[in-house]
């Protein structure tokens, strides 16, 4: 009787051992989240960095880029930022700014086409959440009219053509005021960072393998400017901005974060693009 009970036991082990090997990460996560895709939203080349660190390299080029980011979680799909305009792809010069010192953008890829690639529609995203308001990061908006827009109240109701850009994008919208937990399980977290724009705001992901990582908008614009606490005059408000890269930085400690920078080039360059993705 007990030989025949240890051999019932251990096949019972055995086949508890099998199942939780053999389910996918999603689902031995203690929360939801699965992966996260970096989008290529756009490249281009800023005709004066100094726009964004004053005093620094004045009339001197510099490469940018523009990333989306796309989540999957077991509730649904997340699109972080939307990128320059997909019509820009069809430009052969793309789109030359008006002021020279801004950024000439170009589209290599579209975000519909990126999307596709991974079986995704925009009809399938659930939540559009943007960084801010301005072009090069709400160009697709209009494509997600069926998605609930996640935005701080500040950006959606200013009184800029930025704010009315995003009022006219989505039928849903949920307005923030201050952080927050996007699915309910702490693995996806809005984080209010005032300063570049009235809402602008970073995101903070924490994924199984990877960790956590934070998406910095365009609360920092690239590497030295994060390390020298550059404070662009273009910003909405210089005060803000610092006080909002201290938060960031002590989220990161508490959290041990990546700071994915949004435009920077050279670490979008050692980074994993989609198809590959982050688990």
């Amino acid at each position: 009787m007990r030989k025949s009970f240890s051999v019932v036991a251990m096949i019972a082990i055995v086949g508890v051992l099998a199942t939780t090997f053999a389910l996918p990460i999603d689902a031995q996560s203690s929360s939801g989240i699965g992966r996260l895709y970096i989008l290529n939203c756009g490249e281009g080349v800023a005709g004066d960095i100094s726009r964004w660190s004053p005093g620094v390299n004045v009339g001197m080029p510099m490469e940018f880029v523009d990333n989306c980011y796309l989540i999957r979680h077991t509730q649904g799909w997340l699109l972080w930022d939307t990128g320059v305009t997909d019509a820009i792809a069809a430009m052969p010069d793309g789109q030359r700014p008006i002021d020279p010192r801004a950024i000439h953008w170009k589209r290599p890829k579209t975000l519909v086409s990126q999307l596709s690639e991974l079986g995704v529609s925009p009809s399938n995203i659930k939540f559009v959440a943007v960084s801010h308001g301005h072009p090069d990061h709400i160009g697709n908006i209009n494509l997600f009219a069926q998605s609930t827009l996640l935005v701080q109240k500040a950006e959606y109701e200013s009184p800029t053509p930025f704010g009315q850009a995003l009022r006219a994008g989505t039928s849903s919208v949920k307005k923030l005021e201050g952080d927050y937990d996007v699915f309910g399980d702490g693995s996806v977290t809005i984080v209010a960072t005032p300063g570049h724009t009235p809402g602008h705001q970073s995101l903070l992901v924490k994924l199984p393998r990877t960790g956590a990582v934070l998406l910095s908008g365009d609360a920092v614009h690239f590497k030295s400017n994060w390390e020298n606490r550059g404070l662009p005059t273009i910003n909405f408000n210089g005060d803000l901005t610092a006080s909002s890269m201290q938060h960031m930085a002590e989220i990161m400690v508490k959290e041990n974060a990546q700071l994915w920078i949004n435009h920077d080039k050279a670490q979008r360059d050692s980074l994993k693009l989609s198809p590959s993705f982050y688990d």
